[in-house]
């Protein structure tokens, strides 16, 4: 191959957790229907992993509704948003085909219980909400809420509380002011 062609294909390589065949994975992967973007998760065993370089593929199976399905995924896709490790399997083999011919139960995998390094198992993380027209929080401009003080300049007479009482305590009632000595008296008399 071509120094060129190689180093293009070096740029279009992705940061991805070390995982191999038996572990259950999730790939989030962004799925376009008309104008609309989204992103779809798959979650199941990794049966195989062929290729290298930046063609390099890994084929997903689960059990949906009793029907086995089966998804390859290029690694280094930038549709893949993010590759989440479920759990480590614990296989001999490179490639799983004989869970193929398994339904239920026969087509578990054991779960690894050593050699699992805690830094290279990506934990789950919660995705950023969204609104109805697909804006994140973090991008959406903030409300602007006005403080008590600030509605006293404005001169509205609504108070910057949420109003809220509690049904067992008394309403609270205004403070006196420094120089209004008899209503202080009246507070300490009661």
């Amino acid at each position: 191959m071509s120094t060129v062609i190689e180093s293009l294909e070096r740029r279009a390589l992705k940061q991805r957790p070390n995982f191999g065949a038996g572990d259950r994975v999730r790939v989030h992967f962004q799925v376009v229907e008309g104008t609309r973007r989204r992103t779809q998760v798959f979650e199941g065993i990794v049966i195989k992993r062929q290729g290298s370089g930046a063609r390099e593929t890994f084929t997903v199976r689960k059990q949906s509704f009793g029907v086995g399905v089966e998804r390859t995924f290029p690694l280094h896709s930038p549709k893949i948003e993010k590759l989440e490790i479920a759990a480590r399997g614990d296989v001999r083999r490179a490639k799983l085909y004989y869970l193929r011919g398994k339904v239920g139960k026969r087509a578990r995998v054991a779960e690894r219980r050593w050699g699992i390094e805690d830094d290279v198992v990506v934990p789950a993380e919660e995705a950023e909400p969204v609104d109805a027209e697909g804006v994140a929080v973090s991008e959406a401009e903030p409300e602007v809420v006005e403080t008590a003080e600030e509605t006293e300049e404005t001169g509205n007479t609504e108070e910057a509380g949420d109003g809220s009482a509690d049904a067992g305590e008394e309403e609270a009632q205004p403070e006196p002011e420094e120089g209004d000595a008899e209503a202080s008296s009246k507070e300490a008399d009661s």
